[in-house]
Order: structure tokens, then C-alpha cells, then sequence
């Protein structure tokens, strides 16, 4: 006993730990030199110091003096104590740190090997494994160790617990029996908790596949479209060269031609400048018979009508010269971007095709336009008919493309009402034509997007219906389909384009445009 008498003394009342360090403030108290650091750091900010143990005030920051001897101490003690550690229970009854083999909970005391022994071994003395959590084996109303499970409260009792009248009634067991028997019923939860544990790694692993399978998608699409617009840079970098060149060139021979024109010009006004010189002279003679020899000359005469014409005819060389031929340079764009266009289009463009709608397919209460783009909701007239046909819809007012789909990629946009209700989406042509299941997403064989008369939007297939969370703002729509990929995926064609969902199925038969229409003034046009 008397090494944990000294234990205690060694303790720092901060951390509760042997000391590490130890110093000594002017009080006389000691504590870890770490610990009292970090307090006396904290006190700083109010400027006032204060011992954590006597309250003791300091009004400067006091030096911390080394504890030589406590130190000395405290470490001859951890070196004669290897096994101490915060998870070891010590024999009670030994005066030195015996390690405890068993705890007794009547007895409430920890037993090493010697004093198991000596113990008394009856039913009263409970004996657990070495611990000093004893309060939660006890009943906090008795005061009892708890000896017995009540299996209508789920709860541990002790035996007073079990003669008052709160248990009389209720299946009570043992603690070992009823230990067992949980025991039991754990190891019949651990198959079904195996077999779960193995599906959901299954999915796991299939979700990282999917995850793997996109990041490649992803990569191989980042590298085409950075290789379409590298092509894309280089061209137009081509493009440009072409272009300035020729802006060159024109340039080059434009001004070739005024410079040979200004040069030419420069001759008749030099020759000009002779005869006015000339016609001078002779304006100063005095002798009359020279002036009337030389006045005859016909260059003199002459110069009138040939200078103007000289001047006009120049003056539209200049006019012409001084306007680049911008046709020729805007049709080089336009080639160049067209084909360029063209190129990246069949890289990152689905190919669009000329969508219909199939009349032969079209309910009664339809009216299709005369371009087979537009169908129409009307109210059939008493009596009214249209010609049979097998393909088409007798319940619901439904109509098909007249093209199918059974392979690459294909898209089409349609237009639809402010009022009523439609459907958009994709079916086989062996859809029931009648009957509830006949409607779009109300069977297996149909994928559709969907708006209700209450302007709730949704897409449905199998009769599964995915509410749509977004708030729809235009009524323009496009229709994806991926054959291959087994994918029918719907935008909303606002600014930007918004993706609303993506179905997808494995497709085993050609698939058709599908598209459902409800209510006075509704409608569904093909903008594609």
C-alpha cells in the first residue's frame, strides 16, 4: 500500500498523470512544466497568473523552477513499474501492483492469483473479469448485482428487482441463459447479415465498374473533342494564313497597277507642263508670222479632249483598284468554316433525319398536319371514323413515327402546349393499340416523359413513374435515344440546355417516336 500512497503524491493535479518535467511555482505547488505552460498561456490574455491548485495570484509571469528531486522521483517510480499502464486493474488486497485475474462484484474488490484462492467461492460472490467499472453491474435502485434478465423490459435485474411486483409477470432468465440465448439469436442474424454484406458488395463493385466505365467514356470523349478542336485551331490557323495572303496579294497587285498609273500620270503632266511652257512662249513673241506657224500645231488642240478622257478613264482604274475583292475572301471563309463545320459534325453531331408522324398509326382524335410534323387533340364528332388500320391507337390518342430505330445514336426536338397533357418518348410497334395498357409508360414496351393537367412533370415506364424535380420554364423538348447503349434520356431545350433523365433498358425490337396528346388547344410538333 504504501507504493500507491506514493503514487498519488506523484500525480499533477492538471493532467492527472505522473509528472513529466516537473516544476515548482512560488506557491510551493507542483505540476508537469507542459500543463502549467499551456495554463499560464491562457491566463496571459486577462494579466493575471494564478496557481490552479492554492488560487495563489501572480501578477507577472513567474519563472518555472525545475523540480530536480520530484523528478527524480517520478522516474524511479515508472522505472519500477513496467506493467503500469491505464488499462490494468491491481489486486485490492496486495500491497504492491499485483495484477489482478478476476473482480468480484459482491465483494466489490479486484483478486490477484493468491487471493482467488482464499476467496469464497459461493453464488453470492460474483466473479467477472478484472475491472473497475463496477456501478454498471449493479441495480441503481438496490444497490444488487444484477443476476437476472427481464425479457419483457429488456433489462438487467437484480434479485430484489425480480420479488417486488414490477416482474412477477414478466419471462425472466438468468443472466448466462439469457446470455446465451442472445448469443444465439446474433449468430442467426450473422448468415442473412453475410449474405446481405455479399450483395451489397456485389453492387459495390458494380457501381465502381459503372464508375470506371464512365470515367473511360468521359476520357474518350475529352480526348476526341480536344482532338476536334485542335484540328478545329489548326485550321482556322490555315485558314488565316490563307486569308491574309490573299489580302496580300490583291494589295500587291492593286498598288502595282495605281503605281504604274501614277507614273504614266506623271509623264502627261510633265508633257503638259512642255506645251503650257510652249504656248507661253509663243503668247511673248513678237513675231507674227512664227506664232501662226506654231499655233497650227494639233497637239495644242488636241489636249482638251484627250486629257479629260485620260483623267476619267483613270479615275475608275483608281475606284476599282481601291476596293479588295472582299467576295472572293468572304467565299473562302465560307467554304473553309463549311467544311470545317461539316467534318466536326460527323465527330460530335447526330446525324438529323426527317421525323413524321405516322398517320396510319394516329388515333381518331387526332388531326395531323399536312406535313405530318403537327398532331393536334380534337374532340371526335358523334359517328365519325377513319379507315382501319392495324397499327392504329383506338383508346388513347397516341401516334407513331414513321421511322424506326434499331441501331446508333438518334435525337428528335419537338415543340409542345402550354395546356392539356402529352407524352413524348419511345415504344415497339407491338404496343397494345387499346386498353389501359396502351399508354405510354403504362407497359414494358414504351419509355415516355410525361406532363399531367396539373402541370406535374414526370417520366414512366412500366408503369414506374420518376417525378421530375426541376422547374420546367419552356415548352421545348428533345428525345434521345442511344440504341446500343440501351439509354432514352430527355433535355429541356431552355437556356442552357437542361438534362431532365435518363431511362435505360436493354432493347430487343426496332423503336419507334411515340407521342400522346390530351385536352383542348393541345399539341405536339416536330421542330427536327
Amino acid at each position: 500500500m504504501a507504493s500507491l500512497d506514493v503514487r498519488d503524491e506523484l500525480d499533477c493535479s492538471i493532467c492527472l498523470g505522473i509528472y513529466t518535467d516537473p516544476v515548482t511555482l512560488p506557491c510551493g505547488h507542483n505540476f508537469c512544466k507542459g500543463c502549467i505552460t499551456m495554463l499560464l498561456e491562457k491566463q496571459k490574455e486577462s494579466g493575471v497568473y494564478s496557481c490552479p491548485e492554492c488560487r495563489e495570484e501572480f501578477k507577472e509571469m513567474t519563472s518555472l523552477l525545475r523540480n530536480i528531486t520530484l523528478c527524480n522521483i517520478a522516474e524511479r517510480f515508472l522505472s519500477a513499474q513496467p506493467a503500469l499502464n491505464g488499462n490494468e486493474v491491481f489486486c485490492t488486497y496486495c500491497d504492491s501492483s499485483v495484477p489482478a485475474v478476476k473482480t468480484c462484484l459482491l465483494c466489490e474488490a479486484s483478486l490477484c492469483g493468491k487471493h482467488l484462492k482464499k476467496h469464497r467461492n459461493s453464488p453470492e460472490h460474483v466473479l467477472v473479469d478484472p475491472t473497475t467499472s463496477l456501478e454498471n453491474r449493479k441495480c441503481p435502485i438496490h444497490k444488487e448485482v444484477f443476476k437476472y434478465y427481464c425479457a419483457g423490459d429488456s433489462t438487467c435485474i437484480c434479485v430484489t428487482c425480480r420479488l417486488d411486483g414490477n416482474h412477477q409477470t414478466h419471462q425472466v432468465d438468468s443472466l448466462d441463459n439469457a446470455s446465451e440465448k442472445k448469443k444465439q439469436a446474433l449468430r442467426n442474424l450473422l448468415p442473412k447479415m453475410t449474405s446481405s454484406r455479399a450483395e451489397t458488395e456485389k453492387t459495390v463493385q458494380k457501381l465502381h465498374a459503372q464508375m470506371k466505365d464512365i470515367q473511360d467514356k468521359a476520357a474518350g470523349k475529352t480526348k476526341r473533342v480536344t482532338a476536334i478542336f485542335r484540328d478545329l485551331r489548326t485550321q482556322l490557323d490555315d485558314l488565316e494564313k490563307s486569308v491574309l495572303t490573299r489580302i496580300s496579294e490583291q494589295e500587291k497587285q492593286m498598288t502595282c497597277s495605281i503605281s504604274d498609273l501614277i507614273k504614266q500620270m506623271e509623264i502627261e503632266m510633265d508633257e503638259l507642263l512642255r506645251r503650257m511652257r510652249r504656248i507661253e512662249e509663243l503668247c511673248d513673241l513678237t513675231d507674227a508670222l512664227t506664232v501662226l506657224q506654231e499655233s497650227n500645231r494639233k497637239e495644242f488642240f488636241d489636249v482638251g479632249k484627250k486629257d479629260c478622257n485620260v483623267g476619267e478613264d483613270y479615275l475608275k482604274i483608281v475606284h476599282a483598284a481601291g476596293n479588295l475583292d472582299e467576295t472572293v475572301i468572304i467565299e473562302i471563309l465560307h467554304a473553309k468554316f463549311s467544311d470545317s463545320i461539316t467534318t466536326t459534325k460527323k465527330d460530335i453531331y447526330i446525324p438529323r433525319k426527317s421525323y413524321k408522324l405516322d398517320g396510319n398509326t394516329a388515333a381518331k382524335s387526332l388531326r395531323l398536319s399536312l406535313n405530318g410534323k403537327r398532331a393536334e387533340w380534337i374532340k371526335p364528332a358523334p359517328g365519325s371514323s377513319c379507315a382501319d388500320s392495324p397499327g392504329r391507337f383506338q383508346d388513347c390518342s397516341q401516334v407513331l413515327s414513321t421511322l424506326c430505330f434499331s441501331s446508333s445514336r438518334n435525337f428528335w426536338e419537338t415543340e409542345t402546349s402550354d395546356c392539356g397533357e402529352w407524352r413524348l418518348g419511345v415504344c415497339y410497334s407491338t404496343i397494345d393499340k387499346k386498353g389501359d395498357t396502351s399508354y405510354l409508360g403504362c407497359n414494358n414496351k414504351s419509355w415516355c416523359l410525361s406532363k399531367s393537367s396539373n402541370n406535374r412533370y414526370s417520366v414512366i415506364h412500366d408503369r414506374r413513374e420518376i417525378i421530375i424535380s426541376h422547374n420546367i420554364s419552356c415548352n421545348r423538348f428533345r428525345v434521345s435515344l442511344d440504341y446500343e447503349a440501351g439509354q432514352v434520356s430527355f433535355y429541356e431545350l431552355c437556356s442552357p440546355i437542361r438534362h431532365l433523365h435518363t431511362l435505360s433498358a436493354t432493347f430487343t425490337e426496332p423503336l419507334y417516336a411515340a407521342f400522346y396528346v390530351f385536352g383542348s388547344n393541345a399539341f405536339v410538333r416536330i421542330t427536327t
